[in-house]
Formats: C-alpha cells, structure tokens, sequence
C-alpha cells in the first residue's frame, strides 16, 4: 500500500480517546466480527517490531561471546519474558485495535520499558542491580498490558469474563517474579523462579484460552482472534529473527575486500535465511490446506506456542552462521549452537507443518508426508554435524548447513508440483500473431477501409453532419 492509498483510506477522526471495542467473537459458539476487513499489522506495531530486531540481536551476540551451557540457559530466560510482552501487544491488538492516543502512548511506554529491560538483561548473573532493573522493567511492562485488559473488559462486554481471567492469572505472575529483587536468594534458585514463570505464563495463556474454560463457566460470549491478523504478526517476528541471519554479515564490513573465503560465507548465510522464508511461507506445501489456528484449538495453541522456541534457536543459529565470516575456526560451543540452532528450528518447522490438515487428493508428486519429511530428517542431521564433522574449518561447516537448506527447499519445490509437471513451461506466444504481424509491416489508416457510409452511420447524428458538410467542401475544391 502506497502512501497515497493510505491517505485514501484515512477516516476523519471523531474521538481523541476511543472505547475500547471487540473486534471479533465467539457468540454461543457463532464467530461474529465487528467488520469484514481483513486485518494487517498497524504501522505502530511494525514500529514495535523494530526495537525487537535490536533486542534479539543483543541475547544472540552475548551467547555468541560466550557460547556455553550456563549462557545458553540465561539466553533462554531472558529471551522468553521480552517475547511475552511482544505477545500481549499482539492480544491487545488483536482484540482491540483503536489507534488511539491511549493505545500509541502505551506502545511507546513498553517500547521504552523494553529498551531498559535489555540494557540490563545480558548483565543480570553479574550485578543485582541489573537483575533489579530488569525484574523491575518486566513487571512494570506486564502490569501496563494487565491494567489495558482490565479497562478494556469494562468497555466491551464481549472478552470480559476472559480478559479478568486473564488478568488475575497475570497478578499472580508478577508475585512469583518477587524473589528476583532479594540479593539473598541463589542464583539457582532464581534461575528456578524465572523457569516457572515462563511456563505459568504459558499454560495460563493457553488455559484462560481454551475450549475447556469457556465450557467450564459456561460463557455466552467468549474470545476468538482474528486469524488474518495474527499469522501476520507471527510471520512478522520470524522476519525479524531472520534478520540476524544478514544483518551481521554487512555491520562492519566482516567479508572484507573482494570475493574472500569470508564472503562465501555470507553469502551462505544469507541462502540459508532466504531458504528458511521459502520454507515457512509454504505452510505444510499444500494444495489445500486448513491452517492450525482454523484446525482446532490445540492446533493452533500448539501453532502459538511453537513459535517461541522456533524463534530463540533459529535466532542463535543465524547469529553463529553471520559472525562465522569473519572466524577462521569455530569454538566447540560455536558449533553446536550453530548445528544445534539451526537443527532444533528445522525440527519445529517440521511440527509446523505438520500441524496442517491437508486436504489434497494426490495431485502433487510427492505426499504430504514425504515432501516435508526432509525437514526432520535435515533436523536430526544438523544437530549431530558438530560431533561428526568436528574436522571441517567455519567455511567448510557453513556450506554444508547451506547444502542441506537447499536441499530441503528443492525437494519440497520439486515435490509440490502436480503430477506430470515437467521442467519448464514452453515459450509458445512469445510472438505477436501473424495478423498483428501484417498489421505492423503495412501501417495505414484506421479509416481507409471504411466508406463514408458507414462512417456516418458510425458517427453521432450531430457529428454525422459535420462529416457530410467537410466532404462537400473538398469535393468542390477539387
């Protein structure tokens, strides 16, 4: 959309504070929207998703320095609370969408929580002040979404019984996270409480979600999301994660001058993030297919869920593939990051996949199961290539991982053509017709078949006169 399509279709504002309004839900099991539109990302949501390109792009680079057990645990507790709150900007949202001066400004007030919450959130197992700020940023983030679902629910009827649901789970959240702020609880033990929270906010999600709540209090009106929107916002933030993938290979000019051994391996690396966008933009390949969120309801909290594990290893995966153009050789945690990275997020796109209904009748060449079979199988072989391939030096290691994404995407191209395809498709009616051919070499008049008769029939009876009038004149100055 361009800008001028976009100023087309700006409304004049009524209100500088708007009520909150439903924008899709469930009425006795019937799906009922406000508006037929099909829902896009707003532009303050795309501008959210640009601090989370720095954000992640700061976890991964830490990890890379320091590529071991211990902060390869802190990257993933660290990584999960940022994309919880990125997940109740997505909610909010999704279900209720103003655009207002409220929703801007609340926007912007997480953004700048989130920006503390990251300077700090790398240094948390160093210094208790950090460990304070960035408890201290989470909490304060999460309670600002809390207290929009709260307000919310009083200004639509329609989510309320969910959203204070939701929100007395959120409560009790943020108690757990307490323990956090006290310099005399261990480390492990901290490393605990951050482990539960992460899975309690999970399964409270999901459960204040779930089919089996709305039945269990037996709710006329229930939440339901806008599916458009939301696979928009999710393929949104793979964008992002693969944007680490390139955005290390260019900062700093790591390739260095002319074709290097280092440029084969951004260019590698940058076939691997292209290969992976072919990849999850296929879906499961289908001709005809119902997508998760459609499915059923497990299927499509299975589809929310899986993304953040998705995320975090092909997020580490990519930064290892980038600052391998200027290593000459891997550390031994570098590789399995790199192997182990990449092979979990291959896993994932895998279930992704599978989580589809196909609905196909065998008109392609390859069953479902098959064409993305090679997603698992490419899985389980990169996360054992660092133990099997230990002797290959950065440049070597990067164009297998580079082989082996390539592969999958042809097999899966070549496996969902239907039935009889053939390579390429022939050239015929590259060439004008033979009449249009004539039509060009002997150019004449548009007029000159055509009598005068049936010129002036052609013509309206007003101009029919002029014609007649204009041809006397010429006869008798002949």
């Amino acid at each position: 959309m361009n800008c001028n399509e976009l100023q087309e279709s700006t409304k004049g504002a009524r209100y500088l504070i708007r009520r909150p309004k439903a924008l899709q839900w469930f009425h006795n099991g019937r799906l009922v929207k406000d508006s037929e539109e099909e829902r896009q990302a707003g532009r303050f949501e795309l501008f959210l998703d640009l601090l989370y390109v720095a954000l992640v792009a700061n976890f991964s680079d830490d990890l890379a320095e320091h590529p071991d057990g211990k902060h390869l645990a802190k990257y993933i507790l660290i990584f999960a609370p940022a994309w919880h709150i990125w997940a109740d900007l997505r909610e909010i949202m999704n279900s209720y969408y103003t655009d207002d001066i409220i929703q801007r400004f609340i926007i912007l007030w997480v953004m700048a929580l989130l920006v503390l919450y990251a300077n700090n959130a790398n240094l948390v197992d160093e210094d208790i002040s950090a460990m304070r700020t960035a408890a201290g940023a989470y909490m304060c983030a999460r309670l600002s979404t809390m207290l929009v679902f709260l307000i919310s629910s009083f200004a639509s009827y329609q989510h309320r019984t969910q959203a204070r649901l939701l929100v007395g789970f959120m409560t009790f959240g943020l108690f757990l996270v307490i323990p956090l702020f006290f310099e005399s609880v261990s480390m492990k033990a901290k490393i605990a409480v951050i482990a539960v929270v992460i899975v309690y906010q999970e399964v409270t999600w999901a459960l204040t979600l779930s089919p089996w709540i709305k039945k269990k209090l037996k709710l006329t009106y229930s939440t339901a999301v806008d599916i458009a929107h939301e696979v928009d916002r999710m393929a949104a933030f793979f964008i992002i994660i693969l944007g680490e993938f390139v955005y290390s290979i260019i900062v700093g000019d790591p390739a260095g001058i002319g074709l290097t051994a280092g440029y084969a391996k951004a260019t590698c690396t940058l076939i691997i993030a292209f290969c992976l966008n072919w990849i999850y933009v296929t879906g499961d390949g289908s001709l005809q297919a119902t997508h998760p969120i459609k499915r059923s309801a497990w299927t499509a909290f299975a589809f929310f869920l899986l993304h953040l594990p998705l995320s975090m290893s092909f997020l580490i995966g990519g930064h290892i593939s980038a600052i391998s153009v200027h290593l000459e050789e891997f550390e031994e945690g570098q590789r399995w990051l790199l192997g182990g990275g990449l092979g979990v997020g291959m896993f994932c796109l895998w279930v992704y996949s599978m989580l589809f209904r196909s609905e196909d009748d065998g008109e392609l060449i390859m069953p479902r199961w098959a064409r993305v079979g090679a997603r698992l199988v490419v899985a389980i072989i990169l996360i054992i290539l660092p133990e099997t391939h230990d002797h290959l030096n950065t440049t070597q290691f990067v164009c297998t991982v580079m082989a082996l994404f390539v592969f999958v995407t042809l097999w899966e191209t070549a496996g969902g053509l239907l039935k009889g395809a053939s390579l390429y498709e022939s050239w015929h009616g590259r060439h004008p017709p033979k009449e249009d051919q004539a039509d060009s070499e002997n150019p004449e008049s548009p007029f000159n078949d055509v009598n005068e008769q049936s010129l002036r029939a052609a013509l309206p009876k007003t101009n029919q006169r002029t014609s007649t009038i204009t041809s006397t004149e010429h006869t008798s100055g002949c």
